[in-house]
């Protein structure tokens, strides 16, 4: 990329301040924000989901949890219940984790310098730079998928986001167009104009301000860019799920460990390759141990679920069994009433099952 002119510097910066202030109607609850706490939940959430999804779980979470001593008090369970459904909970876990250490390490009080926000366990560079500039308009550059877009189109960038000389080129780029004197305001903009006119598919190209020097406009390169080197490739895995039933109560179990969905509920689980029948299932080693000296009675086979997640594919069934008697406490599972499974944080593989 060759040097950026001060004048096409000067032309960026203002014309995304005029549009900002003249045309830029995007409204959410968090603009305007000087609440670091508040800040920090609408960013995490904004990055598990669309804006448009990203409202009701922010609204629905400060409502619940209005401080970060609300938050850092409350239940692992009941917080877990309210990120149900947005993925990634090890984020959720770590909002979890630095609520308390602020609450007892720092007395309640959230940092207000980026290098101790940026210290802060779950916190990365892009929620450091936004809580910094929005809450205390420190000059620190938030770059997100919008802002990639608007640079690599706008400049005319071919070098790929996703690999180390890409995100140095960006980061570097985007802190040299910041306007230091306005840093909250030049961030939220540029964020806006790329999710409102810098889209990613079908882009206002025809009325964007900036078109007369847009370089990918200019080269008939905007659907190429920004250019992405990684190919995503999925891993795909195959859950079998059993819902014991024994005098009105079904058997659930916390997941653990460093898989998938580490602190949220499920039901009895075997993985396997691919879909088997319940009478093959039934030979599992583990599984028929489980069951020794038990009367299990299939009831029902779900239709087959699918859920994407980011590296992984995870497809299944759910077969609703009745049993003679209780299970042992050996496989680590909890007796649990019916009527109590709403109150439980399940993943939305479990919930869409639960709401058919």
């Amino acid at each position: 990329m060759t040097k950026i002119s001060p004048q096409k510097k000067i032309f960026f910066t203002r014309t995304l301040f005029q549009w900002n202030l003249e045309q830029n109607t995007r409204e959410m609850p968090w603009k305007g924000e000087k609440d670091p706490y508040r800040v920090w939940v609408s960013e995490v959430v904004l990055q598990q989901t669309r804006v448009e999804q990203g409202l009701d779980y922010y609204r629905r979470f400060i409502t619940s949890f209005p401080t970060i001593n609300s938050l850092a008090s409350a239940p692992e369970d009941k917080v877990l219940k309210h990120w149900e459904g947005l993925g990634y909970y090890s984020r959720c876990r770590n909002l979890i984790h630095t609520a308390k250490y602020i609450c007892e390490e720092l007395d309640g009080k959230f940092p207000n310098d980026y290098k101790e926000i940026l210290a802060l366990k779950g916190i990365g560079t892009y929620t450091a730079s936004a809580i910094a500039s929005f809450v205390y308009n420190q000059p620190y550059a938030v770059v997100d998928g919008n802002v990639y877009r608007v640079l690599a189109r706008f400049f005319g960038i071919p070098t790929p986001v996703d690999i180390s000389a890409g995100k140095k080129l960006f980061d570097a780029l985007a802190a040299e167009l910041l306007d230091r004197a306005r840093p909250g305001i030049y961030n939220q903009a540029i964020m806006d104009f790329g999710a409102t006119v810098c889209k990613p598919a079908q882009p206002l190209c025809g009325r964007c301000p900036l078109q007369k020097k847009c370089v990918a406009l200019q080269n008939g390169s905007v659907n190429s860019l920004p250019v992405k080197n990684k190919k995503l490739t999925r891993k795909v895995r195959y859950f079998n799920y059993f819902v014991f039933e024994y005098n009105n109560n079904v058997y659930v179990k916390k997941r653990a460990g460093k898989d998938i969905w580490n602190g949220l509920y499920e039901f009895y689980l075997v993985e396997t390759e691919g879909p088997l029948e319940f009478s093959v299932l039934r030979e599992n080693r583990d599984l028929a141990r489980l069951l020794k000296g038990n009367k299990a009675n299939l009831i029902d086979t779900s239709r087959e679920y699918l859920q994407q997640l980011t590296h992984q594919t995870i497809m299944g069934r759910f077969f609703r069994v009745t049993i003679s008697k209780a299970l042992p406490e050996f496989a680590d599972i909890t007796s649990c009433d019916k009527t109590s499974l709403k109150q439980l944080p399940f993943p939305k593989f479990v919930t869409s099952y639960l709401e058919d």
